[in-house]
């Protein structure tokens, strides 16, 4: 399974794809309104794209959307793409920039933990 890039409107559209798969685009176009305030125009030409980007798939009847990524897939992607932007690639830097800024001693020993299992 290929990652592809995907804009911020896309990632709300796959995020109610994941959450809900297999999902009907009258279901996404429904939650994306009561949830981001958006119309049905915008919706569906979102899940256009996604169709395009081979991100999600639609099939008969119904026009059922499933996803063709993974959020886990995505989500570290996205993590290293921020990495490389704003760090120079450094993920001690990134770690750094949030143990530097008000963490809880709960979420310190959380990060130590995950650290450790490595």
């Amino acid at each position: 399974m290929e990652t592809v890039k995907l804009f911020d409107s896309e990632l709300k559209i796959m995020d109610i794809v994941w959450d809900k798969e297999p999902v009907s685009a009258k279901e996404i176009t429904l939650v994306a309104a009561e949830t981001i305030g958006w119309n049905k125009n915008t919706s569906y030409t979102i899940i256009k794209k996604l169709i395009e980007k081979k991100a999600i798939e639609r099939t008969e009847p119904n026009f059922i959307c499933t996803s063709l990524v993974k959020k886990e897939a995505v989500q570290k992607a996205e993590t290293q793409n921020l990495i490389d932007k704003l760090y120079n690639g450094s993920k001690k830097a990134f770690f750094a920039s949030f143990i530097e800024n008000d963490i809880s001693d709960d979420e310190l020993e959380v990060l130590k933990r995950l650290i450790e299992k490595r």
